[in-house]
């Protein structure tokens, strides 16, 4: 038979714990930007046979961002959602998601 490594009710200290399944909360600190000093690129990806246009990334607050999607799927016509800080787009929305979020003064790479 094996010898036991620990005793039970054993102190392992500060940075122990029994319970696996408990999750440390991440604060993911964002700093929030103005549109003018976004930097945005754009990707297509094919998933399930569909292109899927991919903005990014946004340094906005969770509500604006939400806002922001929302204003740009009614301007152009599509579905979206977000995922982190990207912007999700069905189709390829390249074109019309740059001159709809130029006109609200978003920056691009070049």
């Amino acid at each position: 038979m094996k010898k036991n490594l620990f005793e039970i009710g054993a102190d392992f200290g500060d940075n122990w714990s029994s319970d696996n399944k408990t999750k440390t909360n991440k604060t993911e600190s964002i700093e929030i930007k103005t549109p003018q000093k976004h930097r945005l690129h754009f990707a297509k990806e094919k998933r399930n046979g569909k292109i899927v246009t991919i903005v990014s990334p946004f340094y906005l607050e969770k509500s604006a961002l939400e806002t922001l999607l929302a204003n740009l799927k009614k301007s152009i016509g599509t579905g979206g959602t977000i995922k982190k800080e990207c912007l999700e787009f069905q189709g390829e929305q390249t074109n019309a998601l740059r001159v709809a979020l130029d006109q609200l003064g978003y920056g691009f790479k070049k």
